[in-house]
């Protein structure tokens, strides 16, 4: 497992692979898609696993989201929305500014991989734009995307890296009801539809949702507290060792999945204009 900063991954990557060893690495996948090529045709060359870290679709949050999803518990599909809220002041790898983007381009997979997983397919990337960095910051302040999905429901993509506080939060806005995975707190909130917006169908949405998000805290924050809260992680484990056993790809983590987030992460750059090496 390669778990070093996103800069030696493809070199690892590759090495582990000629030794004949199968690999799991941590998001971003490469730092270029030319890399992530390489990657991708080495552990075809070698017959090796080769798979990817997307943990948080494996969540209990996420998981709820994508059966209510299915089930048609939410009702018609409308669209896809993932957003991130990030503080400058909270804990951060010393090497992100060191990326392409900066911190876009490691927090980026995840909302990226959770809207993939939402939409049944690979996204197509229709728009982006980004506000212009701070002065000696890669990091822009805030990238917005838009993606057509294979359902034809709309997806988008807000990242703010310049707020006071930090939320993640993937939802599903529906004919029926609202779904709201809260990626950080591992909660899940299903708020049903409040009609023609009137003081009964807004106060009922402020009672279940306060209440929901109260009781949905219960169980994370007990696995947080004993040093159980795994996002995900115990999932991507067992995807991949059962890869490693049988040469079959590991859905949701394998090498093309992380090769089709990385390709989506350059279309943004390309699309906003950010330049890598500003």
């Amino acid at each position: 497992m390669i778990g070093t900063p996103p800069a030696t991954h493809h070199a690892i990557g590759l090495q582990a692979l000629s030794l004949g060893k199968d690999v799991l690495t941590e998001k971003p996948f490469a730092l270029t898609t030319q890399q992530g090529d390489e990657l991708v045709r080495a552990a075809n060359e070698t017959g090796k696993t080769l798979a990817v870290v997307h943990n948080f679709q494996f969540s209990r949050a996420f998981r709820r989201l994508r059966a209510d999803l299915e089930s048609g518990r939410l009702g018609e599909p409308r669209a896809f929305e993932a957003h991130q809220w990030s503080s400058p002041a909270r804990r951060l790898p010393a090497w992100y500014e060191e990326l392409p983007g900066g911190l876009f381009y490691d927090e980026s997979p995840h909302l990226l991989y959770l809207l993939r997983a939402l939409a049944g397919g690979d996204l197509r990337l229709a728009a982006a734009h980004a506000a212009v960095p701070g002065k000696g910051s890669r990091t822009p302040s805030m990238v917005t995307a838009f993606f057509g999905t294979p359902s034809a429901v709309p997806a988008r993509m807000t990242l703010n890296f310049s707020a006071p506080l930090s939320e993640w939060h993937v939802a599903v806005l529906g004919s029926r009801a609202a779904g709201i995975a809260d990626i950080f707190r591992n909660v899940y909130l299903r708020l049903p539809s409040d009609g023609l917006h009137e003081t009964a169908g807004v106060v009922r949405t402020s009672l279940a949702a306060t209440a929901r998000h109260w009781l949905g805290q219960i169980r994370p924050g007990l696995e947080f507290v004993a040093g159980r809260a795994m996002y995900g992680n115990v999932e991507v484990m067992r995807r991949f060792i059962a890869a490693c056993g049988s040469g079959s790809s590991a859905a949701g983590i394998s090498k093309e999945d992380g090769l089709a987030v990385l390709r989506l992460q350059h279309a943004i750059l390309d699309a906003a204009g950010i330049r890598p090496d500003a």
